[in-house]
């Protein structure tokens, strides 16, 4: 065949529009990675403030919860020098102060007991302030004996809500951490912020406990509190017996803007550690 006939009958081939892919209608939205912190609980309990910066830097951690008692030092006696000092330190590094985590409770039946836990959870909420600290942790710690339990969800879900205004006031967040023997089984922990939680200053600490596959189930429990979650707390990513994989790919679906904070036990070579954690921690975001 001349060049010309093979170009003539080239052209008279029809378009093999059948092999191109079809096209997605639905536009690509790119998510940011989560964000990853650790708790100072345990196995940063005794680093100072450059200490928590220098090693969570290295392993490239976003933030940290300064929970309360540990080698830090961030406490609601701290001087205004001191708060300032401690900001500059955090401001001037690529970590952030993701929370403050405290071990206020509103579960007492003594009504002393829980106007005393309200009184310093108000002053927390000003400490974070001073900080720029985004939040403050309290818990639940159980139910007492011989007091109905719907009455003490009740009274710790309207607890929440005045100290909700009050850190609303401060533009701080409150975290309700799913906590406490009896009181972190999800259906409680909604209960509680149905009595009063549901201020919008108030939002849960998923705590990733293996009490979450009770109760109908982890996607049962997730979706009973999944608009509330405003920080999460992760324990060892080996741990087979918990969904992780499920947990971090439906933080990412709702594209979770707050810290996951890995809480897990000290370790000799706690950089090292961290630093696998958070290896394991984007895998699961990459399945």
């Amino acid at each position: 065949m001349q060049r010309r006939d093979f170009l003539s009958a080239l052209a008279a081939v029809p378009a093999v529009a059948s092999l191109e892919l079809p096209q997605d209608p639905r536009p690509s939205v790119a998510r940011a990675p989560l964000k990853l912190g650790t708790v100072t609980y345990n196995i940063a309990t005794d680093w100072d403030v450059p200490t928590i910066i220098k090693n969570l830097t290295e392993a490239k951690f976003d933030a940290v919860e300064l929970r309360t008692t540990h080698k830090h030092g961030v406490e609601i006696s701290l001087p205004p020098p001191a708060r300032a000092e401690v900001r500059r330190q955090f401001e001037a590094s690529a970590v952030k102060i993701g929370g403050l985590g405290t071990t206020c409770e509103f579960h007492s039946p003594d009504p002393a007991v829980v106007r005393k836990n309200i009184d310093e959870t108000k002053e927390w909420v000003k400490l974070a302030k001073d900080l720029g600290s985004p939040s403050v942790k309290v818990r639940p710690n159980g139910l007492p004996k011989d007091v109905p339990e719907e009455k003490t969800l009740e009274q710790i879900g309207k607890s929440l809500a005045e100290c909700g205004a009050f850190a609303a006031d401060h533009g701080i967040k409150i975290q309700l951490e799913v906590h406490g023997t009896d009181t972190q089984r999800v259906p409680r922990i909604r209960k509680i912020f149905d009595y009063g939680g549901n201020h919008p200053a108030v939002r849960a600490c998923w705590n990733s406990n293996e009490t979450d596959l009770l109760d109908g189930g982890f996607e049962a429990n997730f979706k009973l509190l999944r608009d509330q979650i405003g920080q999460v707390h992760m324990r060892d990513l080996f741990l087979e017996e918990y969904p992780w994989r499920s947990l971090v790919t439906s933080l990412a679906a709702m594209n979770f803007q707050g810290y996951c904070f890995a809480e897990i036990p000290e370790s000799t070579d706690p950089v090292r550690v961290l630093k696998y954690f958070r290896g394991m921690f984007r895998a699961y975001q990459n399945l």
